[in-house]
């Protein structure tokens, strides 16, 4: 009896699926040990970013109101770079790291000569991204506490809201990475990575865009990421985080199911 068949006799259908994602963690964490220091690299911009316009500039910025009360300039652009650090995290094992195993090392070749499916992997590359995204995040989130940017209690929620910006992102870098065709491709995502970033509500409140533009901030992923993340840790509890959750959750679902269905007819065409 093989080992699949052997586990589907004691394990459910869907633990079944779970648990052969799991190795595929499994064996990227192993890979991962090798390649530490780049893996470690995708936190610092974050923290560069909170060091020098947070720390650096927010004397010179004042206090900015949020949610009916002002809060120190750094309080408020450290929650926002503890989401980024969660998009870098996911984006990053997504985007050049999945195109190299998908177009040029054809791991999932290999792979699927496994008891793995399409559906395993997939999943199984969102987890591994996940979990680089947790990385950064909780190191983040260290520095924030060091540093006295944390005022509330529902802070203790901001992880798992970091862990739901990265699902987001992890499940759309894995949709969007299944239609590239060449590296040149990879312009397009940095060309919507970086404006997001910049423009999310991540470095100036909502109000202070021009109304026009409101909306169109307001659609952009990150800057529901951010905003559940900064409710989160200033203590600014209300029904809409609820919403944010809900996009983002609904965002990496449907990057999902996307690159299963792509990579199905990538691998097995």
């Amino acid at each position: 009896m093989t080992r699949v068949a052997l586990l589907a006799r004691v394990v459910p259908p869907a633990a079944l699926g779970t648990k052969r994602a799991r190795w595929l963690l499994e064996r990227n964490l192993l890979v991962t040990r090798h390649t530490w220091f780049v893996v470690a690299s995708g936190f610092f911009e974050p923290l560069f970013y909170l060091l020098s316009l947070g720390v650096g500039i927010g004397p010179l910025v004042g206090a900015v109101e949020v949610g009916g009360r002002l809060v120190e300039y750094r309080a408020f652009v450290a929650p926002a770079m503890l989401a980024a650090s969660a998009m870098n995290g996911a984006v990053l094992d997504t985007t050049a790291n999945f195109f190299i195993k998908l177009r040029y090392a054809k791991t999932y070749d290999a792979v699927l000569a496994t008891p793995l499916g399409v559906g395993d992997i997939a999943l199984g590359e969102a987890v591994s991204a996940l979990a680089r995204g947790g990385v950064y995040s909780a190191a983040f989130l260290i520095v924030m506490t060091a540093l006295g940017l944390i005022s509330s209690w529902w802070a203790v929620l901001a992880l798992p809201a970091a862990l739901l910006v990265g699902f987001a992102f992890a499940g759309a870098g894995l949709a969007c990475t299944t239609f590239m065709r060449n590296w040149e491709d990879f312009q397009n995502i940095q060309l919507a990575i970086l404006p997001m970033f910049l423009f999310s509500g991540t470095f100036s409140p909502l109000s202070g865009y021009p109304a026009a533009l409101r909306w169109v901030v307001q659609l952009t992923p990150l800057y529901h990421g951010v905003a559940l993340v900064r409710s989160l840790c200033l203590g600014t509890i209300g029904p809409v985080l609820l919403g944010h959750a809900a996009y983002l959750g609904a965002m990496g679902s449907l990057g999902l199911v996307v690159a299963a269905r792509r990579m199905q007819r990538l691998l097995l065409a």
